[in-house]
């Protein structure tokens, strides 16, 4: 029930959905009852601001300066878990090679580490994030990947069941049972390991973050104007949905703070 509402209500509260919303609204108010300009004028200004100021990356920044860079220069972990979100499993069946999204640094960080610790097992935790159930999922498009930039057989688990940020850290901790002193290294995008370390805490593991796949430059380059429209208004939409998550898991108990503190003693 918890991952259909969050379909359902993404649907109405995404930014963009809200100002064509709005725009739609008020363009059938104005034909109908003559009424309606304000509602334009806010779908405009929303659609706009998202657009043309640096609205994503003032919501992002907080997020992927949480938790630092990594390097390889590190002690040699037990484990590497690598959330999905990253390859669309679906255009991969269909043209039959696997397809990464613009989250695709999870899979190729995988790969790194997985080369720089070969004794390290490396976990692909992802089935289908689709409302509607799918035959494919992306544990599938990820193992093919994995096998096809030489990951071998023996070093890869995959958690093929979960279908959101919750889902992915309990199936995982079910399916690995690290024990007590491991160290392991969980993979996921910058803006959202916040909340995936938050939910790891949470369920008692206390994962090293190895945040990728960051959508802003960390300095004073964010605060100037997009120069890429459509780029900035995606990375207002990631930022909006993933504080909304936040808020959300910190609200149902899934993560014991809002925005989790880079180390847990």
């Amino acid at each position: 029930m918890f991952f259909v509402a969050s379909k359902i209500f993404w649907f109405v509260a995404s930014p963009l959905h809200l100002g064509l919303f709005a725009i739609s609204f008020g363009l059938w108010r104005v034909v109908r009852q003559r009424r309606g300009v304000g509602l334009i004028g806010f779908g405009f200004v929303l659609i706009g601001a998202m657009t043309f100021l640096p609205v994503g990356a003032a919501l992002l920044r907080p997020l992927e300066d949480r938790f630092p860079v990594q390097s390889l220069d590190m002690p040699p972990p037990d484990g590497i878990i690598v959330l999905g979100g990253a390859m669309d499993e679906r255009i991969g069946a269909a043209r039959g090679q696997p397809q990464l999204n613009d989250a695709g640094e999870r899979m190729t960080a995988g790969v790194a580490l997985a080369r720089a610790f070969p004794r390290a097992k490396l976990v692909f935790s992802g089935g289908s994030g689709a409302l509607l159930s799918r035959e494919e999922t992306e544990s599938d498009a990820a193992r093919q990947f994995w096998r096809e930039l030489g990951v071998p057989d023996s070093q890869m688990i995959f958690e093929n069941a979960s279908r959101n940020t919750y889902e992915n850290a309990l199936f995982t901790q079910n399916l690995v049972h690290p024990g007590a002193g491991e160290r392991w290294l969980l993979v996921t995008s910058a803006w959202h390991m916040p909340r995936a370390i938050g939910v790891f805490r949470a369920l008692g593991m206390n994962p090293t973050a190895f945040p990728v796949d960051f959508r802003t430059f960390g300095n004073d380059e964010d605060w100037k104007p997009p120069g890429d429209g459509p780029m900035a208004l995606r990375n207002t939409e990631t930022a909006v949905r993933e504080w909304i998550g936040l808020l959300t898991y910190w609200l149902t108990g899934k993560t014991d703070a809002l925005l989790p503190p880079y180390s847990r003693k």
